[in-house]
């Protein structure tokens, strides 16, 4: 594509083409030109999901994430195996092996009572969980995908008040792991819970869990947010065990999962 000669105007009022100012003004114009082009790129490059351009693109975009419960096989949503490439303590490799996969359901009874009212606003359309154990089968893992009624306001709204209550960081609002009998995680229940996240997203109708626990059973006194149990110099047991980085490991490479789901479903034929 090219573009005519850009024109000014003298003291007279008569048009005169650019090029005869300054050189000093010609680089400003260029230095300009490049950072817009480089604001554009970004703006591009940033998006969370891969869509149409501008509001209909996002506004297709979410509407895509939220039918994937539904138009995506679990083995895309949930892998057999993830691999957490520098995801453990120390930056260690982990590999999570899928060990139950629980029933396409509502959420009733799903979450504790103080979560299910945190999470009302946005509504339950459909609640999808699987459970990972680690390569020794020493800790089990349970991730979930919320797929909510709300629209874009809505989602954004929530992420809003999670934020500033800090609602992802209370102990009260931990959620609650699958257990399958006959697996590492047949006594993985409430008072097992070691190490939680909760991301609320804000480009799709979908909230992304995980909380971890040991696969021995063992309760835990001193449940720790992930967040806190990453941190350098944490002492807790689920911070020392690394469980904080079992449950994060997984909730982001599925949420990861979830971005490249909707891609299919939003491109446009060529």
């Amino acid at each position: 594509m090219s573009f005519g000669k850009p024109e000014g105007y003298d003291g007279d009022g008569r048009p005169r083409p650019l090029g005869r100012r300054g050189t000093s003004q010609a680089a400003a114009a260029a230095v300009c030109l490049v950072l817009g082009l480089g604001l554009m790129s970004g703006a591009v490059t940033g998006s969370w999901l891969v869509g149409g351009s501008g509001e209909q693109g996002s506004r297709s975009t979410f509407a895509a994430a939220g039918s994937l419960w539904h138009s995506v096989p679990v083995d895309q949503l949930f892998p057999p195996t993830v691999q957490g490439q520098g995801a453990g303590p120390g930056g260690a490799d982990r590999t999570w092996t899928r060990i139950a996969v629980a029933p396409d359901s509502g959420c009733e009874d799903a979450f504790d009572p103080l979560l299910r009212q945190a999470l009302a606003p946005v509504g339950c359309e459909r609640l999808l969980r699987a459970t990972y154990t680690d390569a020794t089968e020493s800790y089990v893992t349970t991730v979930g995908l919320l797929f909510t009624e709300a629209d874009a306001p809505g989602m954004t709204s929530l992420a809003n008040r999670f934020r500033k209550e800090r609602l992802d960081r209370r102990s009260d609002l931990m959620p609650l792991p699958y257990a399958a009998k006959d697996t590492p995680a047949a006594h993985f229940g409430a008072k097992q819970r070691a190490a939680w996240t909760i991301s609320v997203l804000t480009e799709a109708p979908v909230v992304v869990y995980a909380v971890s626990g040991w696969a021995d059973g063992r309760t835990v006194d001193d449940p720790q947010p992930a967040g806190d149990a990453l941190q350098s110099g944490a002492t807790t047991a689920p911070a020392q065990a690394g469980l904080g980085n079992e449950a994060q490991g997984l909730a982001d490479r599925v949420e990861r999962g979830l971005r490249k789901n909707v891609r299919p479903a939003t491109e446009q034929p060529s």
